[in-house]
């Protein structure tokens, strides 16, 4: 029977490692013990481990899955929303997401999504070769079987919620995806930072159609936000927990102005994104998951160069060139 190794984080609260099937190979999901119930804080990629792996959860715990009253997602990425129309069957619980995410949810991941064409298009005018693109296509399509049923969201408008008995501050990071949220409990000085601030990886931050067209600064704005809290412990969804945050925080900064400046270099007379992409990325074996995201996240460090006036770009019949 399987068992699975919960960390208690105070209070009411547990930390719950779902499987996924990517590298990372856990996202970390968060329970709470309330007074006359549960609440979840994201639930996973919906394959058959990532459930076995909830049902020994509700064993563990002693959950029953009507005693559920809310689930919580802090982003609508499929490894954090997969399993939230299975979870949401089980629970009958609403399912509560940010605005910005409610939208990109129903895009990406609606019935009638056009989003894996979109993305596409948008490659090709990188300079993505059509084989990659069609292959990228195909697998953006695969991607959405793993995100059902739907379930039905509610927006989630409010400051704070209640996590573990203690009060938490709903706080808007977006970056890594328009309305990622993280909550802050500041009498214990912890933050869930779900996918904005990891301690080994960096967050995937990218251009996608339909969301904003300069992601790495809102990102950069967000990380700002959360460096003036005072917290002793982060709590993000893949990887270890975070004690030295604004360390954390520094490093992040420093890996994207080095990133920054090498692709800005790489430009130099003219290349198109997916160019750029290659000498940085090329060197290593990349699945077609791993190239469009490499590829959309050069296009963010390109797009922000520009904003910044550091790069310009210019529309060429057949392709996007950027060029100092």
């Amino acid at each position: 029977m399987t068992q699975i190794e919960m960390e208690w984080i105070g209070d009411e609260m547990y930390r719950v490692p779902i499987p996924v099937p990517f590298p990372m190979k856990y996202v970390y999901c968060y329970v709470g013990r309330e007074a006359d119930g549960w609440s979840i804080v994201d639930v996973g990629f919906r394959y058959p481990e990532a459930i076995s792996a909830w049902e020994a959860v509700f064993r563990q715990l002693g959950i029953k899955p009507r005693h559920v009253q809310a689930i919580y997602i802090t982003h609508f990425h499929p490894d954090h929303f997969g399993l939230a129309g299975w979870m949401q069957q089980q629970t009958e619980a609403p399912v509560w997401i940010s605005e910005p995410d409610y939208a990109m949810a129903e895009r990406v991941w609606g019935e009638e999504s056009v989003q894996a064409s979109e993305v596409g298009a948008m490659f090709r005018r990188h300079g993505v070769p059509d084989e990659l693109v069609t292959d990228i296509e195909e697998s953006m399509w695969k991607l959405s079987l793993r995100v059902s049923p739907f379930p039905v969201l509610t927006v989630l408008d409010r400051s704070e919620i209640v996590l573990g008995q203690r009060r938490w501050a709903v706080i808007p990071v977006p970056g890594h995806s328009d309305g990622l949220i993280s909550f802050y409990q500041p009498e214990s000085r912890q933050l869930l930072a779900s996918d904005h601030v990891l301690d080994r990886i960096t967050p995937n931050i990218s251009v996608w159609p339909g969301a904003h067209p300069n992601p790495l600064e809102q990102y950069f704005a967000s990380l700002r936000k959360v460096e003036e809290l005072e917290v002793d412990v982060a709590l993000p969804a893949h990887g270890a927990v975070i004690r030295q945050f604004r360390e954390r925080i520094g490093d992040l900064f420093r890996h994207h102005e080095q990133r920054l400046q090498k692709m800005k270099a790489l430009a130099g007379t003219g290349r198109t994104a997916y160019e750029v992409a290659h000498c940085v990325f090329g060197h290593k074996p990349l699945t077609v998951h791993q190239w469009r995201f490499a590829v959309a996240e050069t296009l963010a460090h390109l797009e922000y160069l520009v904003s910044v006036g550091e790069l310009q770009k210019e529309e060429h019949r057949h392709a996007i060139v950027y060029r100092q």
